[in-house]
């Protein structure tokens, strides 16, 4: 094992206390936040429903993970490398989805005890100010917790197991996206099963409001805003976090050695300083908007992250590129180290808030996209969904040129070569996520004010001037839970990208030893050209997976909303008195589909993500495996910005019409919102925001298997027919999942023809 010099050790230490000490500011927000009062006994017996349906999700969501990690544990462990480095793999995945997990739990636990304190304070005077303050705060808490739990899980590997913490930290990176991954499906099928459910019902056949109380899936609804969003965005971001540090140690210590192993480190502990000052001067005055504060409190913030790293990069790194111990061949560059990954870091930064403005445009309520999709609900849901269509479109190519624009930016720092290009967008996206902190509580805001919303209404404790404030606060979490879902984009491109990087260095070492290869075949098993038929295969199939990925996770959606469609219709016929509020809703009925079909539904998903590429690299070999990740990239970028901008911008087209426009609640025009909403629900929200582990999900996956495809395809004497079989059993689970939930879906459709023949619907 080679061990850091006392320097790196030293700095190495130092963020890890860093890293804890951002965990005593997590404690110390979250008291600031309990201490807030909690309203009336109405509003906490509505708060105490929500906590109790969200906790008992995550129980079960948990249990039923703890197998699968289980597994992936033993699996690891069987794959090629040094025993020790093999076993501080495995237990760093298991390090790294606990991390996950803790991080997806605390932010649900905190969300649904923050959302009453919110509403509360809607009814004392200067509310506006007062409930953003007390749902930012909420998301600093998991902010501060992801920078935290990252900077001490990455820290320690290196300390331990120095140079070689790399090929650990892969297992800390592959842990986090997983359980990322189930938790942004699963959550996502939750939450907007109930949220489609409740409106199709609510509003449209029933005329109620979103969140009358006389529904039964009101309070699912909310549930799910906590298990999805609060849960699932945390995890993702996270994820993202460790996963990028991955990449960018990887690099980093084959561009510049120990320096470069240890400066990523750096940069991300600015993350913890951003985020405390990012907290802290977000504050709404007098009668402005709260995005108006949170995006002052965001541009400073990160400018300051800027300025700390470039102070840092002048401090640790040398002022040349020679003999700094990496095994690139870096002899070509000129340019000054400390300046280059100054300028990535800056390039990083400046990328999180361009794409922060670009996707505010898209979606924000006073945006002309946005008043557009309001617009055309005078001529019905048509033009509705397909004026939302088009926004996600046009936003998705403006956002994925700006992203692939910073990436050119990159490899012109790095004058052309192609190693230090790499490091340095890895870098980049270790500079992004200096902001994460603040991006974590810009998404938190969401669905702590979409709670405190709901809660007000069901309870009915808050006047109409409290009411106001929270649907104000409701559309700026709107806003921003969809710019934060456009900037969680941006850095799963980076890590990806990275990540890509990682991949043929770990292809580029296990071929070095290799005594003696193959030919003819194997040959173009092993070519990254894209002119190769085979490697054009892989691309094809890696666009093709985002996008069977994508209408697996939408039509789980569609399945378990329909199962509560008929749930509240049920209700609602047999208990006439629910209408009149003589009879109160089984909300627990709802909570318990919404929790079994969305168990069920996240397998099918999460099985092809992490076997598709097993099934492409042993089939095809490592040169296929390239183009079907460059395909899940470049198609997982546009889908993903496509579905979250579409979402966001038909959510707040409904915020305008119930503001008043073109008719206001009860209209037709508002109707057609309605149902512009439910489309959006599972894009934005469940398949959209899954796309950004489920890319990482399969790169790493493609980083770990790499060596084990290389030992079985190019030596002259392999045997082919283990390769064979690894390949057909992986695509048989992949597959045979799709085929079983497609089957499934079609026996739950029969089941659901059936009970209406016998019960007709009564609007």
């Amino acid at each position: 094992m080679l061990a850091l010099g006392t320097t790196s050790i030293t700095v190495v230490a130092v963020i890890a206390v860093i890293g804890l000490a951002a965990l005593g500011c997590a404690l110390v927000l979250r008291r600031q936040v309990l201490a807030a009062p909690e309203g009336t006994a109405k509003m906490q017996d509505i708060a105490r429903a929500v906590q109790e349906g969200a906790s008992a999700y995550l129980n079960r969501q948990f249990r039923t993970l703890a197998l699968f990690a289980v597994v992936v544990f033993a699996l690891l462990f069987l794959l090629p490398g040094d025993g020790g480095v093999r076993l501080g793999r495995s237990v760093a995945f298991l390090v790294g989805a606990s991390f996950s997990a803790a991080i997806g739990y605390l932010g649900m636990w905190l969300a649904v005890r923050a959302n009453v304190r919110v509403a509360a304070a809607a009814t004392r005077p200067n509310g506006r100010a007062e409930g953003a303050r007390i749902a930012f705060r909420t998301g600093g808490v998991v902010g501060m917790s992801v920078v935290g739990l990252g900077l001490l899980g990455a820290a320690l590997v290196v300390v331990i197991y120095g140079m070689e913490a790399p090929a650990v930290l892969e297992g800390f990176g592959f842990g986090a996206a997983l359980l990322a991954m189930f938790m942004r499906v699963g959550g996502g099928i939750f939450t907007k099963a109930a949220d489609v459910g409740a409106d199709l019902v609510g509003k449209v056949e029933q005329g109620i409001p979103e969140d009358d109380p006389r529904n039964a899936a009101t309070i699912a609804d909310n549930v799910g805003d906590n298990v999805g969003d609060c849960a699932g965005m945390a995890a993702d971001l996270f994820e993202s976090y460790a996963v990028t540090l991955v990449a960018a140690l990887i690099l980093g210590k084959a561009a510049m050695g120990e320096q470069g192993l240890v400066f990523p480190l750096i940069v991300t502990a600015v993350g913890a300083f951003v985020a405390l000052l990012g907290v802290f001067i977000t504050r709404v005055r007098g009668e402005e908007s709260g995005l108006t504060a949170i995006n002052r409190g965001f541009y400073i913030s990160a400018l300051a992250g800027v300025v700390i790293a470039a102070l840092a990069a002048f401090v640790y790194l040398p002022s040349s590129f020679e003999g700094l111990g990496g095994t690139a061949d870096l002899s070509g560059v000129t340019a000054d180290p400390r300046v280059v990954a100054s300028l990535a870091v800056l390039v990083g930064v400046v990328l999180a808030g361009i794409i922060l403005w670009v996707t505010g445009y898209f979606t924000g309520t006073t945006s002309k996209p946005t008043l557009h999709v309001a617009a055309t609900s005078r001529t019905g849901a048509a033009t509705v969904v397909l004026s939302g269509i088009g926004v996600g479109f046009e936003s998705a190519v403006y956002t994925a040129g700006i992203i692939a624009a910073a990436i050119c930016g990159v490899f012109l720092l790095a004058g052309g070569n192609i190693a230090l290009a790499l490091f340095l967008v890895a870098l980049a996206g270790c500079g992004l996520l200096t902001t994460v902190g603040v991006i974590v509580a810009m998404d938190t805001f969401g669905p702590v004010s979409d709670n405190a919303q709901g809660i007000a209404e069901m309870s009915g404790d808050v006047d109409e001037a409290g009411a106001k404030i929270l649907t104000d606060l409701d559309a700026v979490g709107n806003t921003t839970k969809a710019v934060t879902k456009g900037i969680a984009i941006a850095t799963a491109v980076l890590a990806a990208t990275a990540l890509f990087g990682s991949y043929a260095d770990a292809v580029s070492q296990a071929l070095a030893d290799v005594a003696e290869q193959g030919g003819g075949l194997v040959t173009s098993m092993m070519s990254y050209e894209i002119i190769s038929p085979v490697t054009l295969v892989g691309l094809i199939l890696g666009a093709a997976t985002v996008f069977l990925f994508s209408g697996l996770a939408i039509d789980a959606v569609t399945r378990a909303a329909g199962a509560i469609v008929f749930e509240v219709r049920r209700q609602f016929r047999e208990h006439p008195g629910i209408m009149t509020f003589d009879e109160r809703p089984e909300y627990g009925k709802v909570v318990d589909i919404c929790t079994k079909d969305s168990l069920r539904e996240l397998t099918t998903p999460g099985l092809l993500a992490a076997f598709a590429p097993i099934a492409v690299g042993f089939g095809l070999g490592v040169g296929p495996l390239a183009g079907f990740l460059a395909g899940a990239i470049g198609a997982g970028v546009l889908m993903a910005i496509f579905l979250a901008n579409s979402g966001g911008s038909w959510d707040n087209a409904k915020k305008i019409v119930e503001d008043g426009k073109y008719g206001g609640k009860g209209s037709d025009a508002h109707a057609a919102t309605v149902i512009g909403d439910t489309v959006g629900d599972p894009f934005k929200d469940t398949a959209g925001p899954a796309i950004n582990p489920l890319i990482k999900v399969m790169n790493l996956v493609s980083l770990l298997i790499a060596p084990a495809v290389v030992m079985l395809t190019v030596p002259a004497d392999v045997n082919h027919a283990l390769r064979i079989g690894i390949a057909l059993v992986a695509a048989s689970i992949a597959f045979g999942a799709v085929i079983l939930s497609r089957l499934r879906a079609a026996r739950v459709d029969a089941e659901q023809a059936a009970t209406e023949e016998k019960t007709p619907v009564v609007v």
